[in-house]
């Protein structure tokens, strides 16, 4: 390594894998990536495909993000990357570029070009951000530290360098997790180099945004640095008495003494007000976007958020790296709407209100030991690691009955005068893990193990003062073999289990999954292609059900499975061309299980199409003045409800994209989500909700 850090890139130090890279990426490293490694690959084929004692690669470059929307490593938190191409898992990176090309504003549109995920099936509902992997909900997670209690926020896109989905959770690597997959948000870190960028934004529903990203190193030696993002948007949505306002402030700083040991901590802060939901649509019925049925005096969301967060790398020159990451955050989120309720059970009065007021605060961190060696055929790859979780959440529920209004000619009535408060829990979860990895590399095949416990202890105290405990002891197994075919193409076939978060007094949610792969990046081209055949199936499950009257509450269905295939396809055709494709089929079953007296077993899964396809195309035309982007999203029928009682239309959305560069570093970008403004039902229970609609937006910005 050198210590020259002008350019572009700055000198990569060895223990660069960060601790949340390393629970990615080293259960499922393979070739060395490093220079040696490289070399013994053009010389002695036998051991091409050898672990090193460093498995990074040194090359990676700073903005790769920044400037190619295929990613062929996964950085979960690093700047330091190891090999897609390597790793026996299903996985998508959207990347900063793709973000930029196609306008993201929400983690949804984020996601919404990646198979096996679906978003947005819950429509003006925005309290949260809505997707689902594979068939179930997914955990998240940033710089590959849980967001547990935390993970009722909508998630800021502008302070991610990048977003990654694994597709199949795998709780041998984070703990208790969803089955179906997790997403890790992966924050901009400082870097030592000068940069800057500032835009200006206004769109559709009055948006209005600014936002600045800058950086640099501090002083000569480069030892420290910088970086400040912040974004400021004021805006309605596309119903009456909507507002969509947020602020967001990041600020981290790195100190790396030595090419051994660095240290950066970051601290950030988001607040949004917003108005989470208009209230719905009359079931059966087609109304305009524009009508809105809640109270203007009450439909509402509050939530602030504070994070702190940091880490500490030495490696000691030897095989042996220490890693350490701690994160405290601090949270509330209130809210509250008047919504359509329109059934048997509250006949008469067809409006409720809902809401919760919160609060919460988190602790983690972990500490891991890697140690890599070199045998004469065999390399290895050891992880020993322990972690601890410590998260409070305060919240009180009010739920009932709200005035009516008239749909031909709606007269809000207001707030109501008083609040039927019928929930109130304080609940403390402390989870403590330990857990080791371990890869042996051997001619062209990759052997991965893994296992892990998790301790969990949990509490709650709720309104009347009854108080309940419960404790879980929880070990899952991982397994995985990779073949390298050649330098291009790789198969893999592996097998992981998951536990998903406990409630007291409820059987902890254990899912496996089996899947089959193989992925291919062609010489000479910056692609990436990849399928993935699984069969995934989880015991236990709680969904979410709409109660006859009107109330939502979480039920325990028994044993479900899901069976699908997954393909993906990003690529730079030429240096004007890029193409970004999946496709997924998916076969849900509900194996065994029943919802208040209704038997479902043999029921798809709710929110869970069959087939689903994207296509994002981007062309720059050879001046590289003015560039153009078009995508189509289809999305098949699913059903709304566990009862299969009703059923969505399938779908396409088209999205499109021009870009103008004004002078160099000057860009105008126009986007347009839901091109021709096309509306039908995503979610249907008391009420319909609609998917998005046309959204234009113009950006103008300043890059350095």
């Amino acid at each position: 390594m050198t210590d020259s850090k002008s350019g572009l890139l700055k000198a990569r130090k060895p223990w660069q894998l960060t601790t949340t890279a390393f629970l990615y990426c080293a259960p499922l490293v393979a070739a060395s990536l490093s220079a040696t490694a490289q070399e013994a690959r053009n010389t002695d084929d036998q051991e091409a495909y050898r672990l090193a004692p460093v498995i990074v690669n040194a090359q990676a470059a700073a903005d790769d993000d920044a400037s190619s929307v295929v990613a062929q490593e996964l950085w979960v938190g690093g700047k330091v990357a190891t090999s897609i191409l390597d790793t026996p898992a299903s996985v998508s990176v959207i990347t900063e570029k793709e973000m930029e090309q196609r306008s993201v504003s929400t983690t949804e549109e984020a996601l919404q070009y990646t198979p096996g995920v679906i978003t947005d099936f819950y429509g003006t509902d925005d309290r949260n951000d809505y997707f689902k992997i594979r068939g179930f909900q997914a955990t998240t997670y940033r710089d590959g530290l849980t967001l547990g209690s935390m993970r009722g926020v909508r998630e800021e896109p502008y302070a991610y360098e990048r977003i990654e989905v694994l597709r199949g959770a795998n709780s041998t690597l984070f703990g208790p997790a969803d089955p179906g997959g997790s997403v890790n948000f992966v924050s901009k870190q400082p870097r030592f180099e000068r940069f800057g960028e500032g835009y200006i934004t206004y769109g559709s529903f009055d948006h209005k945004e600014a936002g600045i990203d800058v950086g640099d190193a501090l002083n000569e030696d480069e030892t420290v640095a910088y970086r400040l993002t912040g974004k400021i948007q004021d805006s309605d949505r596309e119903y009456d008495y909507s507002r969509d306002d947020n602020e967001f402030v990041m600020a981290g700083l790195t100190w790396e003494p030595t090419n051994y040991t660095s240290a950066t901590v970051i601290l950030d802060y988001l607040n949004r007000d917003s108005t989470p939901n208009s209230g719905g649509y009359p079931v059966g019925e087609e109304y305009d976007r524009t009508d809105f049925f809640g109270e203007p005096d009450f439909n509402y969301q509050d939530v602030e958020r504070t994070s702190i967060t940091g880490n500490v790398t030495h490696d000691f020159d030897n095989g042996l790296v220490l890693r350490s990451n701690l994160r405290y955050s601090e949270l509330t989120d209130n809210f509250g709407y008047i919504y359509l309720a329109d059934n048997a059970a509250t006949l008469g009065t067809d409006r409720a209100y809902f809401g919760t007021d919160s609060e919460a605060e988190e602790l983690i961190g972990n500490l891991m030991l890697q140690y890599d060696a070199r045998f004469e055929h065999v390399d290895s790859s050891t992880l020993l690691g322990v972690e601890y979780r410590d998260a409070a959440t305060e919240d009180s529920s009010f739920y009932g009955a709200a005035d009516p209004i008239d749909l031909a000619n709606p007269v809000y009535s207001g707030a109501p005068t008083s609040l039927n408060v019928y929930s109130g829990n304080k609940q403390d979860y402390t989870t403590r893990s330990v857990f080791l990895q371990q890869n042996v590399s051997f001619n062209r095949f990759i052997v991965t193990a893994g296992v892990r416990n998790d301790a969990m202890d949990l509490s709650s105290t709720d309104i009347t003062g009854v108080k309940a405990a419960d404790d879980f002891s929880e070990t899952s197994f991982r397994g995985a073999l990779t073949y390298m075919v050649n330098d291009e193409i790789s198969t893999y076939v592996s097998m992981v289990e998951s536990v998903a978060p406990p409630s007291i007094g409820v059987t902890p949610e254990r899912g496996k999954q089996y899947e089959v792969g193989a992925k291919y990046a062609p010489a000479g081209m910056n692609a990436l292609f990849s399928v993935a055949v699984y069969d995934l199936t989880q015991d236990d499950v709680s969904i979410s059900v709409v109660q006859p009257s009107g109330f939502i509450s979480q039920e325990t269905i028994g044993e479900s499975r899901v069976r699908g295939l997954d393909m993906e396809a990003k690529a730079e055709l030429t240096d004007n061309i890029s193409l970004i494709g999946g496709y997924s089929y998916m076969e849900s079953e509900v194996v065994r299980g029943e919802v208040y007296g209704t038997v479902i077993t043999g029921n798809e899964f709710d929110t869970a199409p069959k087939h689903s396809a994207s296509l994002w195309s981007y062309y720059t035309l050879p001046s590289e003045r003015m560039s153009f982007g078009l995508g189509a999203r289809y999305i098949g029928a699913y059903y709304f409800d566990a009862v299969n009682s009703a059923k969505s239309d399938a779908t396409t959305l088209f999205d499109a994209a021009f870009n103008y560069q004004i002078v160099k570093g000057t860009d105008l970008a126009v986007n347009v989500n839901n091109l021709f403004d096309e509306q039908h039902v995503v979610g249907c229970g008391t009420a319909d909700y609609y998917n998005p609609g046309r959204e234009l937006t113009a950006k103008l910005s300043y890059s350095w």
